[in-house]
């Protein structure tokens, strides 16, 4: 059977080869988490500790001291890239570090697991840093109603008008010089009649 007897299996064929090449060619490697880890370290670091998200600060915290202490590590597999925490330096000379037998297993992978990265992304990464400047201990003593707010209910559209309305110049007509000068006339005419106490 070819591409002419079935063309939607052919096209679904071709359509997931090339989303596999996209997910190839678009993975990122251990220096784009440096990067980005980095990155992310900045923006908090630019924020108060009063505003910042505890969540995505502690989540960066941890990655950096894995990645101080040498234990933050990346697996390359193709077509993703995991990011997961070893228990020891590569450098370590621990008795534990370098016994066969006191590895940890490939099994206990999932539990060490920390980031995906995919498309250019690392996916675990980006959601915690979602809302980073908005502290969540602040709205903890809300009713649920008031903790989130529907996007009509926030007016942003109208604000960002209002702002960018507030940016243009005032434009006078000639009606509206000469009701000034009247009203100028008449306020300076009206100070002089008025007598002196």
């Amino acid at each position: 059977m070819g591409t002419r007897e079935r063309p939607i299996r052919a096209a679904l064929y071709v359509s997931l080869l090339g989303g596999a090449w996209g997910c190839y060619r678009s993975n990122p490697g251990p220096a784009s988490l440096q990067g980005r880890l980095l990155e992310a370290s900045n923006a908090l670091l630019l924020l108060s500790p009063w505003v910042r998200s505890g969540a995505a600060d502690g989540h960066v915290r941890g990655l950096l001291r894995l990645q101080d202490e040498g234990r933050l590590r990346t697996l390359s597999l193709g077509l993703v890239t995991v990011a997961y925490s070893a228990p020891f330096d590569p450098d370590s000379c621990l008795y534990e570090a370098r016994c066969p037998p006191l590895r940890p297993r490939w099994i206990a992978l999932p539990d060490r697991l920390l980031d995906l990265g995919c498309l250019g992304r690392w996916w675990v990464l980006e959601r915690k840093l979602r809302d980073f400047d908005v502290n969540e201990d602040e709205f903890r003593h809300l009713p649920p109603a008031l903790r989130a707010l529907p996007p009509a209910a926030l007016h942003s559209e109208r604000n960002e008008q209002l702002h960018r309305e507030a940016r243009h110049p005032i434009e006078l007509g000639p009606e509206d010089v000469a009701r000034a000068e009247r009203e100028q006339q008449r306020e300076s005419g009206g100070a002089a009649a008025r007598p002196l106490p």
